[in-house]
C-alpha cells in the first residue's frame, strides 16, 4: 500500500500491539524455511513489531522487514540479522530476483493485492516461496470463550471493511501462486487476565468503537471476565489456528 493510501489502524496502539499480541509457532517458520529454495534472504512485509522477522532471522542469513508505520518500527524487536525499513508492501525497494521467502503475518488483507503480488513476483528468486497467514478467534475455556465472543459481537460493526478477509480465514483472498499444501498449524500460549484484556484493547474495532462512542468496551468486560477467571494472575491456555496460504512463484 502506497504511503498516501496507507490505512494505519495500529500506530496509535503500537506499544500495546508489541506487548499484548500473540506470537507465532516455531513450527510455522520451520515449515516455511524448509520450503524456500535457499536461506540467503527473507522479506517480512508489514512486519509491525518484528514478531515474524526475528523468527525468520534464526533460519535465514538476512531478513529485510518492512512496514509503513514508523511507530511500529520504533518498537520492533532488534536482531543482528534483521534490517528494518520504512517501505510499502507494493514498493519494497528490494533487488529483483533476490528473495527466497516472502512472509506477511496478519497484514496482507490491508494491501493492494494486485500491486503487492506483482512486487512479490519481481523480488522472488526462481521457485521462491510466498506465505501469508492470519489468526482469527482464540480458543479458550468455555466460560472465557462465551464472554469474549459476546465482546466480539459488541464491536464487530466497527471493524474496517478489510477485516472480512480475516473472518473468512484467508480462504477467499486473491492468491495467484502455485499453492503448496501444508499441515495444519496451531499456536498456543498461556495468558493471565491482564494479557487478555490488553490484547482485546489492540483490536482495530475497539479503537474505532472508542472513537465513535467515547466509551471503552474493554472496561465493561473487565469485571465480567474477572468474575469467571478467578485468580487474575492464573495463566489460562489460549489457542489460535493459523490460517495459512503458501505458494511458489
Amino acid at each position: 500500500m502506497a504511503p498516501d493510501t496507507f490505512k494505519d489502524h495500529f500506530s496509535q496502539v503500537a506499544s500495546g500491539y508489541a506487548r499484548y499480541r500473540p506470537g507465532y509457532p516455531r513450527a510455522l517458520f520451520d515449515t516455511l524455511a524448509a520450503l524456500a529454495p535457499g536461506r540467503a534472504l527473507a522479506w517480512d512485509c508489514g512486519t509491525g513489531n518484528g514478531q515474524a522477522a526475528v523468527e525468520l532471522a534464526e533460519r535465514f542469513s538476512h531478513v529485510v522487514a518492512t512496514d509503513l508505520s514508523r511507530d511500529q518500527l520504533a518498537l520492533a524487536q532488534p536482531h543482528p540479522k534483521v534490517e528494518y525499513r520504512l517501505a510499502s508492501a507494493e514498493e519494497s525497494g528490494l533487488t529483483a530476483a533476490s528473495v527466497d521467502l516472502v512472509t506477511v503475518a496478519q497484514a496482507v488483507h490491508w494491501f493492494d493485492f494486485e500491486r503487492f503480488y506483482a512486487e512479490v513476483e519481481r523480488v522472488l528468486v526462481p521457485r521462491g516461496v510466498v506465505a501469508v497467514w492470519t489468526y482469527h478467534r482464540a480458543i479458550a475455556d468455555p466460560e472465557i470463550q462465551t464472554l469474549t465472543e459476546r465482546f466480539r459481537h459488541r464491536v464487530e460493526g466497527d471493524w474496517p471493511a478489510e477485516r472480512r478477509w480475516v473472518e473468512e480465514q484467508y480462504r477467499t483472498i486473491p492468491f495467484p501462486f502455485a499453492e503448496i499444501a501444508v499441515d495444519p498449524i496451531v499456536h498456543e500460549e498461556r495468558w493471565d487476565l491482564e494479557r487478555v484484556l490488553g490484547y482485546l484493547s489492540t483490536w482495530s474495532a475497539v479503537s474505532q468503537f472508542r472513537r465513535r462512542t467515547g466509551h471503552d468496551p474493554v472496561a465493561d468486560l473487565r469485571p465480567e471476565l474477572a468474575a469467571v477467571w478467578g485468580d487474575p494472575g492464573r495463566p489460562r491456555r489460549l489457542r489460535w489456528p493459523i490460517h495459512l496460504r503458501v505458494g511458489r512463484a
